[in-house]
C-alpha cells in the first residue's frame, strides 16, 4: 500500500493496528511486554499502536512462530527507532511512521501462522 501525506500514514497506522492484536481476556498488558526484555519505553500518542504491535508480535512468540530473542530484537528496535525519530521534526515523523508500519506489517507476517483468527477463521 502506498501512502501520501501524513494523515493518510496515521490513519493507516490506526487502521491496521485497530485489525489485529487487539487485546482480549488474558491478554498482557504492555509494561509486561516490555518488561519481557528488560526495556520501559513512553510512546506517548503511539502507545496503543505499539502495544497492538508488540502483542502480534507476542503471540507469534508464545505459539513457537518467533523465537524469544527474535521478540526482543523486535521489541529493540521499535523503542530505538521511536527515539530517534519520533521526538523530531516533520521528517522524522513521517520516517517513524513508514519505519511503524513495516514493523507493524511484521509482527501480522509473524502472528498470522499461528493465530486462526488471521486467517479469516
Amino acid at each position: 500500500m502506498r501512502l501520501f501525506g501524513l494523515g493518510g500514514a496515521m490513519a493507516a497506522v490506526w487502521l491496521v493496528a485497530g485489525c489485529a492484536g487487539v487485546a482480549g481476556f488474558g491478554a498482557p498488558p504492555f509494561s509486561a511486554l516490555q518488561a519481557r526484555c528488560g526495556a520501559q519505553t513512553d510512546y506517548g500518542a503511539d502507545a496503543q499502536a505499539v502495544y497492538s504491535t508488540l502483542l502480534d508480535a507476542y503471540v507469534a512468540y508464545r505459539h513457537g512462530g518467533i523465537s524469544e530473542s527474535d521478540y526482543c530484537a523486535f521489541e529493540a528496535s521499535l523503542a530505538e527507532r521511536h527515539a530517534a525519530l519520533a521526538s523530531g521534526d516533520a521528517a522524522a515523523r513521517l520516517a517513524w511512521i513508514k519505519f511503524f508500519n513495516d514493523a507493524r506489517v511484521q509482527a501480522i507476517d509473524w502472528r498470522a501462522p499461528v493465530d486462526p483468527s488471521l486467517r479469516g477463521g
